[in-house]
């Protein structure tokens, strides 16, 4: 975990728990519990990761590619995969890897069923054991779990993630570590979604797409991009 000045904060990208649960639709009490780590019967668990971001106030923040560690940890964990071997194999990933953050990367796309069968195999607790075993025997069934939540993802040369299209290019709001924070933005004009959609909200369609210099377009699809973040969020 590094501290980090704001204006250092250029393309890692900055989000609350809250914000985070807003766009990846995992609640931000377990997001917080992944990275602070949280007691339980008296024991103590230690984080999944640590944060890209601390700020030295206290409280839990998020950078990018945390964001993009979340969905795919929060992929694992629906079909059965408990914390603990999450936390094994992003251990061991990071060792073959030489990542921080490797459950995003191309590489754990591509290679990670090896791993988490090495920590499967690693476990004797019988039935689930079992279970998990036939989730993850073939490549396919691996990449059926992980590739949704890679979904719409940019890599870059190293095959890291570099940006994110939530629903696709073809909505034109795109997640960029380098521009406003990460926060999701219209690509045509750059401000975030969240400040269009309160816009058009407030003042109406038309009015908001004058004041912020847009098309009408823009406004309405922040609108329902925040929206659908919302639902999910509350499914």
């Amino acid at each position: 975990m590094e501290e980090f000045a704001l204006d250092q904060l250029v393309g890692i990208g900055l989000y609350t728990p809250a914000e985070a649960a807003r766009l990846a639709a995992v609640p931000a009490a377990k997001i917080s519990r992944w990275l602070t780590g949280h007691t339980m019967k008296g024991r103590f668990y230690e984080p999944l990761w640590r944060s890209q971001i601390d700020l030295k106030d206290g409280k839990v923040y998020l950078g990018f590619r945390d964001l993009m560690e979340v969905r795919v940890a929060d992929a694992l964990m629906n079909v059965g995969v408990s914390a603990i071997r999450v936390r094994a194999a992003i251990e061991m990933a990071r060792e073959v890897y030489g990542l921080d953050h490797p459950l995003s990367t191309e590489s754990f796309r591509h290679n990670g069923r090896d791993i988490f069968m090495k920590v499967i195999e690693r476990d004797a607790n019988g039935a689930e054991r079992e279970d998990l075993l036939n989730t993850f025997r073939r490549q396919y069934e691996f990449t059926a779990v992980v590739e949704p939540s890679l979904k719409h993802i940019e890599f870059d040369h190293a095959g890291t993630p570099r940006l994110w299209w939530p629903r696709g290019k073809g909505t034109r709001i795109v997640v960029d570590p380098a521009r406003s924070f990460g926060q999701p933005i219209d690509t045509s004009s750059s401000v975030p979604t969240s400040i269009l959609a309160a816009a058009g909200e407030h003042q109406g369609v038309e009015l908001a797409a004058k004041a912020y210099d847009v098309t009408v377009a823009a406004i309405r699809r922040s609108m329902k991009f925040e929206a659908e973040n919302k639902a999910r969020l509350a499914a």
